[in-house]
């Protein structure tokens, strides 16, 4: 039987995960997961148009979390890693499960160590010895390469590429396009720009871009 599934979130990034959610269920036997809908505290009318074109309704706010039936689970479907990690924060108290989530066009090492909430997008390469930490985002065809440690809420966006032996710490955002080089360590609340080539260590909390990025 499938089980019940929510999306955190009516955006673009929500939805984008609706469409990773089909093509599992597609490419499975038996399709693991029911998209039961959407909950967000303040959709525009655009993304409440956009999710019903879906065929999936907006069940409401996150008020409405502690009353669905038991055993549906949730992800997160924001893209800023600070309001991911609030909205985390908000649903600890409930206990929720959030599975991982891993598109049937990703490749995925088998010795990932994942803990939940992970997202796996088309075409995005993880590589082997990859440990990455909760509820991580990695985008179209984005790439973590071997021995890469990931803290809790990192994203990494379209065609962002890490190479091996990284630490990218809590709540990190690599944009798209934007390359890392071996060995180095991006900082808790760090952010690459876009197109960024990152040749230094990052402090917590800094903004690089160029290239190379400063």
């Amino acid at each position: 039987m499938s089980t019940a599934l929510v999306i955190v979130g009516c955006g673009g990034h929500g939805r984008e995960i609706a469409a990773l959610v089909a093509a599992v269920n597609d490419a499975a036997h038996r399709p693991p997961w029911r998209l039961a809908g959407f909950v967000d505290d303040d959709p525009s009318e655009a993304n409440r148009k956009r999710v019903s074109a879906l065929g999936v309704p907006h069940l409401g706010t996150l008020e409405i979390l502690g009353r669905l039936p038991a055993g549906t689970q949730l992800v997160i479907g924001i893209g800023d890693p600070r309001i991911r990690r609030r909205v985390a924060d908000r649903l600890a108290p409930l206990g929720p499960a959030h599975p991982n989530l891993v598109h049937p066009d990703a490749t995925v090492g088998s010795d990932l160590v994942s803990a939940e909430g992970l997202v796996v997008f088309a075409g995005a390469r993880i590589t082997t010895n990859v440990t990455v930490g909760q509820h991580v985002h990695i985008n179209q065809n984005a790439t973590l390469a071997h021995d890469c440690m990931v803290g809790d809420h990192v994203s990494l966006h379209p065609l962002a590429a890490v190479s091996g032996d990284c630490r990218l710490e809590t709540g990190a955002l690599v944009g798209a396009g934007a390359v890392v080089l071996p060995g180095l360590r991006i900082g808790a609340g760090a952010t690459i720009g876009a197109g960024a080539c990152v040749v230094r260590d990052v402090p917590a909390g800094s903004v690089v871009k160029g290239v190379p990025a400063r």
